[in-house]
């Protein structure tokens, strides 16, 4: 897989996908906005998989990323971090050239 999923996102993806049993996957993706250009889509999705979309079988969920946004993606680590300001999953993403202050909007 060229997204890669630490075990602590794969738990805590697992928990929502269990609150949530109509939702046929993860989709992850990049999206044009925020203040550095792009934002990281992170979203349960209801409805099957597009024919142009990549589709990743994990343990115990699917993924599906749009093949725009696979570009983007390529060779990122998905994380979920608990840290002082709050609980949140992290993209390590090394395609983006730069951030915003608040680490919510890339550019690459």
């Amino acid at each position: 897989m060229a997204i890669a999923i630490t075990p602590e996102a794969q738990v805590r993806i697992r928990q929502l996908m269990a609150k949530r049993p109509e939702a046929k996957a993860l989709r992850l993706g990049v999206r044009g906005g925020g203040c550095s250009g792009f934002s990281y889509v992170f979203e349960l999705d209801l409805a099957e998989a597009q024919p142009t979309d990549k589709v990743f079988e994990h343990e115990g969920f699917t993924v599906y990323v749009d093949q725009k946004s696979y570009f983007f993606l390529n060779a990122t680590e998905l994380d979920f971090v608990d840290e002082l300001m709050g609980q949140r999953f992290k993209f390590n993403n090394p395609n983006v050239t730069s951030t915003c202050g608040c680490g919510e909007s890339v550019s690459f």
